[in-house]
Parts: C-alpha cells; structure tokens; sequence
C-alpha cells in the first residue's frame, strides 16, 4: 500500500520525554553537519559517553547511519511537506523521523511523537508543532509512493528513479550504470547493496596471526581471501590480536587486490617492494607478511606525517623488513626503476565504500573526480617509473568510476610511454581465478553486490625494457 491514512500517527503528549538513543543519533547529524565530521568515528564515542548498548545501540546505529545514508531522499519528501526551509536542526529532528516512518518498524505514532518531543528537548518548544504536522504528513505515504509522487518511472528515466528510490545522488548512480555497462538490474542491486551495513571483516597478518584461529575464535571464514575472517559481531577492538596489530579490520576487497599485485608472476628478482600511499597501513601490513614470507623487503611511503604515524603503528611488530617512511609519491625520494613490486593505492572519492560511510555520498560531487584525476594520474606515472624493467605495479581505487579507473590507467601509461616507460596490461582478473564476475577487461572490478566487498577496482601493469 502507498497511503497510509489508515494509519495516521497521534499528535504527541507534551510530558514524552527524548530517549537517549533518539538524542544521540541527533547529535551525530549534528556533528556531520556542522563539523564534516565522519558519522564511523563519531558514533562510537557517543554510545560510550551516553552509555548505550544492546538494542538502544543498534537502534541508534540504524536510525543515525540510516538517515545519513537517506538523506537526500527525506530531504525531498520533507521539502513536498513543507511551505518554509526549516532551520538545520529541525531539519535533522525530520531526517531522523522520515527515516522511522519510511524505513524502520517503528509504529508511526511512536515515530511522531518521539520525534516532537526530541525537538522539544534538542531544539525548542516553538518548532514541536511544526515537526508533528509535517511528520503527519511524511506518514501518508510510505516511500514507494512518494517515489511514485516525486520521481519518474523508472521505465522512463531508470537513473532518476533509482537515485530517488534507493537515495544516491543522480551523478552516482550514472557513474555506476557506465561501470556496468547500462545494465540498471546491475546497477540497482549495486545502490541496494550500498545501503545494507557492511560487516566487520578481519585480516590475519601472515607471520603474524593464522585466520584458523580466528575461525575457532568465533569468527567466520572470508568467502574469497585466505587470510579473511567475518565477524558475527561484537567489538572486534575487544579481540587481543587486533589490539596487538596482529589482526587488523581490513574489508576483503581489499586483501583481494593486494594478494593479486603479490600473486602475479615478476621477471627476475623479487626482493624489493614498494607501496606508495600506505596510510593508514592495511595494505602495506599485508604485503609487509607476504613479502617476508619471501625473503623481501617493503618500502612502506606516506606523504602525511599523521597517516605516517598510523603505518608506523600498523607494521610495527612485523618483522624486520617492512620500513614506513615520510615520502611523497609524486616527488619521489627512490631512484627509478628498482621496485619488483610497487602498489598505488590512490586518494578517490571512496564511491566504492559507501555503505561503510553513510554520509559519504552527500559530500562528494562530480567535480571531486576531475580534481583527484590528476593527482591519481601523476602518482601511476611515478609508480610506473620506480619499477624496474620487468617489475609490475598494481593500481588501485576504491572506486567503481571509470574517471578514476580505466581513465586513470590510460592516461598514465601515456604520459609514461612519452617519458621513455614502456609498459603492458596484465590480465589483474587472472591473479583472483576464484573470485567470479571479477574480470572487466584486463582489470578486476569488485562490487558490493556481486562479490561482498567493497567495489575495489584493480589494474596490474608490467614495466617492459
């Protein structure tokens, strides 16, 4: 059903008090709001502070994470209720009460009134009424029939109708239909899977940790990677080996491309490896414990001095041939062509990690690729010149944009090619033979959807004499 008149909330009763969980998810979109703060970093101090776990925690996890993710979509139902802007933060107390009667199970009343008196409590008496009549009337309506009052058909125009109905901006979602070649049933299960909440996958550390005891620890194997292990739940910085740093929360995806770039076969020696952006260290712990299952050495750069910290902390424990340094891969402090491996992982918009950062796809925009292009392009060309003749480079983004990917590749090697760096595709896809749907051309394009991961792009380039 569409209406839901039938179901018209009550008004609330002055004397309802705010719950704290309600309460805490409030001040999370206040704080994304107002200090672009990241919702995964700020929610967790706000359940220590305000003492919530069980089901107030995961209530305040869903209604928070879940009206970021939203967002854009309320804010055009609220905007079809509404006759004046809303100041902010009555706007957020709508957000929040939208998300409830749209997509949670709580009864609408109780949506209604908790969300007045939230306002009354966060905000102030004056807008409490204001809050109740335009919840009243995002309540007649459940989302497909706002879809179907707010937006196109999606016979006639797929992208806007699924921007709407599964809350990504319009940019997004053409981004994905060219990475999937027009297929909207692809690109639909690709925006679903972007709003489930991603799970807690861990890294058993090679030389380190062994993903068996992870799996006798609770824990469920990774469907693709050796080294994966899912958590059902819980705190996984609860785990000592993770305290230890010889597990770490790493998506599969991931682990994946960086086993792929350790996997592929290299002409000649394979003693010396190089990762150029490593911070915050995930990656580079990886190949750090592949490289000395080999006997080589990881050169592990990071170009700021924070996120050089992280690497540190991250490889510390390791062994003794994982090196993290201070180093910016545009202006490199390595002589050319000496690397057997080299991993570039680059600064992208993250359009690929969505569902871990539910805020995320409001912030960015178009123009945000065009301005990352160049720097992605300029740290491949580098990458390719540090490797020697023979040497491979695997290129990665955690972003399913073919600004960010193919174009990215193709540009580089170009520039390379005219600077005297000669190189050839590698079948990436070749490196991951378990892993289905994988292949998109020569480079691996993983998604949500198909593979559980986050949607890693990976390209693997070879340096010919």
């Amino acid at each position: 059903m569409n209406e839901r008149k039938d179901r018209r909330p009550r008004p609330a009763r002055p004397s309802e008090p705010a719950d704290p969980a309600r309460r805490a998810a409030f001040d999370l979109l206040a704080a994304v709001r107002t200090r672009d703060a990241y919702a995964n970093l700020v929610l967790p101090a706000l359940l220590r502070d305000r003492r919530l776990s069980g089901r107030d925690a995961a209530f305040a996890t869903e209604l928070s994470y879940g009206t970021l993710r939203g967002q854009g979509s309320y804010d055009r139902i609220i905007d079809a209720c509404v006759q004046r802007e809303p100041q902010p933060e009555v706007r957020d107390v709508l957000r929040l009460g939208a998300h409830q009667l749209l997509a949670m199970r709580t009864p609408p009343h109780a949506a209604v009134s908790a969300s007045v008196a939230l306002c009354r409590v966060s905000v102030g008496e004056g807008p409490a009424g204001f809050v109740n009549a335009v919840l009243r009337k995002v309540g007649e309506f459940d989302l497909d029939g706002w879809a179907s009052r707010l937006a196109p058909t999606r016979d006639a125009d797929p992208g806007e109708y699924l921007a709407f109905r599964h809350a990504h901006p319009r940019w997004v979602v053409n981004a994905f239909a060219d990475a999937l070649g027009g297929d909207w049933d692809q690109v639909e299960a690709a925006l679903v899977a972007d709003n489930e909440p991603a799970g807690v996958t861990l890294v058993a550390r090679p030389g380190r940790a062994e993903r068996a005891d992870l799996v006798a620890a609770g824990a469920v194997a990774g469907r693709w990677s050796p080294w994966a292990a899912v958590l059902s739940g819980g705190d996984p910085g609860a785990l000592e080996d993770v305290r230890s740093g010889a597990v770490g929360v790493q998506d599969e995806g991931s682990q994946l491309v960086t086993l792929a770039l350790a996997n592929v076969p290299v002409d000649g020696s394979d003693a010396l490896w190089l990762d150029t952006c490593a911070g915050p260290g995930g990656k580079a712990a990886l190949l750090a414990g592949l490289a000395a299952r080999r006997g080589a050495r990881l050169l592990a750069a990071e170009i700021a001095p924070h996120r050089a910290g992280l690497v540190a902390a991250t490889l510390r424990g390791g062994g003794p041939g994982a090196y993290p340094v201070i180093a910016d891969g545009t202006a490199p402090a390595w002589p050319d062509a000496c690397f057997d491996r080299v991993l570039i992982d680059a600064p992208c918009t993250g359009l690929g990690a969505l569902r871990r950062r539910p805020e995320a796809r409001w912030r960015r925009e178009p123009g945000d690729v065009g301005r990352l292009f160049n720097v992605q392009r300029e740290l491949l060309v580098y990458a390719l010149a540090a490797a020697r003749p023979g040497g491979v480079v695997g290129y990665v983004t955690c972003s399913p944009h073919v600004g960010e990917t193919k174009g990215v590749v193709l540009a580089a090697r170009a520039a390379a090619e005219k600077a005297g760096v000669h190189t050839e595709s590698l079948d990436a896809a070749a490196q991951l033979p378990d892993v289905p749907q994988a292949a998109d051309g020569p480079y691996v394009q993983l998604w949500p959807h198909r593979h559980g991961t986050d949607a890693m792009f990976l390209a693997l380039l070879r340096r010919r004499s």
